[in-house]
């Protein structure tokens, strides 16, 4: 394995998904103090979520509270609760290059525009023949950090 051209800078975003996100934000804003910041919805992706988020700077973490645009389409946001973690990387495009060619397995839909705005991509939670490693049962968001958060949290 050739040395990583990337780092992982920390956690950008937890996603938790229910079939009432206001049922969330009553725990996650009301109760533990999260702060509302906007909301996006995307019927291709059959979510509607509200981004919150708790700290300040490169050290904010998002939290993602979402529910099932249509409850019986796929893929069904609210399952399991723990939807995905998303981790801040330096230079994702070298980060996709390099986990690919060693065999780590992303999900469809390649390097696209999050719902926060910055560029994001999903390692699959299952690795398979061609592509043997993945999530061990979790999704993964790889996000692109901006240059604040990598010169803060990048060395």
């Amino acid at each position: 394995m050739s040395a990583k051209p990337f780092k992982i800078l920390g956690i950008q975003q937890i996603a938790i998904g229910g079939e009432s996100k206001e049922r969330l934000k009553k725990l996650w804003v009301d109760m533990l103090g999260f702060e509302y910041k906007s909301t996006f919805v995307s019927e291709r992706e059959n979510v509607d979520e509200d981004i919150c988020a708790i700290g300040k700077g490169s050290h904010e973490i998002e939290l993602d509270l979402m529910q099932p645009f249509d409850i019986q389409k796929k893929p069904a946001v609210h399952q399991t609760p723990l939807n995905h973690i998303g981790l801040w990387v330096d230079d994702l495009p070298k980060a996709v290059e390099w986990l690919s060619a060693n065999g780590l397995r992303f999900a469809p839909g390649g390097i696209r525009k999050g719902a926060a705005g910055y560029d994001i991509t999903f390692v699959h939670p299952k690795g398979n023949d061609e592509f043997p490693i993945g999530g061990e049962g979790v999704l993964i968001e790889l996000v692109q950090a901006p240059p604040e958060v990598i010169a803060e949290l990048g060395s």
